[in-house]
């Protein structure tokens, strides 16, 4: 295993940004999870999975077949009949995906619901160390060789531009969203409902110093920054979908914004939130019983109170063991997306959300995720991010709405969600 140790103090996040900014592939992965960055280029395998069909493309070429079963597991299957050995795939699932897993194919469309790659060259940075994982690439030694001589100060500099974002754009139409949701919500058996919009970001964005700026403001449970399928978008995930070991134990990280009050110098949570916190874990508990052996799911950490950029956030983990003939692809189809996004029920909520969001959510509200063959499988929410496609580049933040919501006091937090990853957007080249 070659290994590459820098001359200088360099963090990880740094590391990494170097690595894709050399242009080694214009497909990469970058994910954070843990003390450890993962750096992935190029494409091995390419599997797309929509409502209906998975595609798949290996050496130039490609064949598809019908989706049997859910959209994450049809991935899954689809690794399977490839018959790879020792794999590792990087990608995303689009919040879309939920409409599959709940009979409603007809809502997502034809889009892409699950979009994973096999990269050609994997890099695992640790601790000031960077390890090539896999890659054969004869340019790779030498480009290694080139970020362990090349001085700090050659390197890009921090500190351009922050480009401006208008967060007050459709506020109309999502205060109309809002009080139809709450009417929703009175008039039917809908508890609650997350109502999410997006904003355009008119000026070109640097993504690898938007990264690097956004990390370095911030402790998120996972960070990303990728290329994949079109997509490009760098995020901070303050929640994990699944976090799931080799050894088969499983568990999801939930955080929900919550306006803490003080009283007698200790943080009261709100209590309207606090209730949408105890349902959210209620959910992933059923979610993870679904997959684990009985009686193995345990609430390890409940509602602790963590802060997050001047907001105080209710914080819980929940852990299982997987039951035998379950997998971590099992485990995550079945929490996925998380109540704290889509809403409850979920099947009602999220056929709501359809007919009154704008736009499909895409990548917002689904994962990010990266997983091996051994059973390893890392996924985290996405909700703080910035995206581009196609040549357009947007934000997108959600607040949930309850009977008692009131559209003033929710856009005012989608506004706060949007700063959370505004404040960073390193202007690019124009």
């Amino acid at each position: 295993m070659a290994v590459l140790t820098q001359p200088s103090p360099r963090s990880s996040a740094e590391l990494a940004a170097a690595l894709i900014r050399t242009g080694f592939f214009d497909t990469y992965f970058v994910y954070e999870h843990g003390d450890v960055w993962t750096v992935a280029w190029g494409v091995r395998v390419e599997i797309v999975v929509n409502a209906t069909r998975v595609r798949v493309r290996r050496d130039s070429v490609e064949e598809s077949w019908p989706v049997v079963g859910g959209p994450v597991r049809a991935a899954r299957a689809a690794l399977e009949r490839l018959s790879l050995r020792e794999w590792t795939v990087c990608g995303w699932i689009a919040f879309e995906a939920v409409h599959v897993l709940n009979d409603r194919s007809d809502l997502a469309g034809d889009s892409e619901v699950v979009h994973l790659v096999a990269p050609e060259v994997e890099v695992r940075i640790e601790s000031g160390r960077a390890s090539v994982v896999r890659g054969g690439d004869p340019r790779l030694g030498a480009l290694l060789e080139h970020l362990r001589t090349a001085p700090v100060e050659d390197m890009p500099a921090s500190g351009r531009a922050i480009v401006q974002v208008d967060l007050d754009a459709g506020s109309v139409r999502y205060r109309d969203a809002v009080l139809e949701a709450v009417e929703e919500i009175r008039s039917t058996g809908l508890h609650r409902v997350t109502l999410s919009r997006s904003v355009p970001v008119d000026e070109p964005v640097d993504f690898v110093e938007t990264y690097l700026a956004g990390r370095a403001a911030t402790a998120p449970e996972r960070s990303f920054l990728l290329s994949i399928g079109g997509l490009t978008a760098t995020g901070f995930c303050t929640q994990t979908v699944l976090e799931a070991a080799p050894d088969g134990k499983v568990s999801t990280r939930l955080r929900l914004g919550n306006r803490a009050l003080e009283r007698a110098n200790e943080l009261v949570p709100d209590p309207d939130e606090a209730d949408e916190h105890a349902i959210a874990v209620e959910h992933a508990f059923a979610g993870l019983n679904e997959v684990c052996e009985p009686g193995s799911v345990v609430v390890e950490e409940l509602m602790a109170v963590m802060a997050r950029g001047g907001v105080d956030d209710l914080a819980s983990r929940l852990c299982g063991r997987l039951a035998e003939g379950k997998t971590s692809w099992d485990a995550l189809e079945s929490l996925f997306p998380g109540m704290t996004v889509s809403g409850a029920p979920r099947e009602a909520a999220c056929e709501f959300t359809s007919r009154s969001e704008s736009s499909p959510r895409g990548v917002y509200s689904g994962a990010v995720l990266f997983a091996s063959d051994d059973g390893f499988l890392d996924a985290g929410l996405v909700l703080h991010a910035v995206y581009e496609r196609k040549g357009q580049r947007w934000l997108r933040a959600g607040a949930a709405v309850v009977a008692s919501s009131r559209p003033e006091r929710e856009f005012e937090e989608t506004c706060a969600e949007l700063r959370s990853i505004a404040a960073h957007l390193v202007a690019g080249p124009a």
